[in-house]
């Protein structure tokens, strides 16, 4: 971690029995060593709580972006038939006088009844249907 190597782990012993000497050093050692113990496990707590924050923030931002895509799919589904491109308006022509033609009657038009349509043999609309709007990922 901080690249300390053998040697000067023994440099530091070393001076370490010459400042404190023989009796105190293992005490010294001990208490060293519990607080060397409290500092890891309260590095890896707070490690873990910024994860888990920054998890949480990942969920968040996910959601919102999720939120987006449903607003975005409303707003193409209003404004995709207003941005069609209407008809060119043709130019109206002056009226003309047409000639007298006499008044022939039309024949009677014959309407047959509609078909009902059977549900379960009716084929579902195709995946790619530019009429549908477009599906989030």
């Amino acid at each position: 971690m901080f690249g300390i190597s053998f040697t000067e782990l023994l440099l530091v012993g070393l001076v370490a029995l010459l400042v404190l000497g023989p009796e105190r050093l293992p005490g010294a050692a001990r208490t060293a060593g519990l607080w060397i113990g409290r500092l890891k496990r309260s590095f890896n707590a707070i490690k873990q709580e910024v994860e888990r924050e920054i998890g949480a923030d990942d969920i968040r931002r996910q959601l919102h972006n999720e939120h987006i895509l449903s607003l975005e799919q409303e707003a193409r589904k209003i404004f995709s038939p207003a941005q069609q491109e209407p008809t060119p308006v043709q130019p109206v022509a002056e009226p003309t006088i047409a000639p007298q033609v006499p008044a022939v009657e039309a024949a009677p038009v014959v309407v047959e009844p509609a078909k009902p349509v059977d549900l379960v043999t009716a084929t579902p609309p195709i995946p790619n249907d530019s009429t549908l709007p477009p599906r989030a990922p």
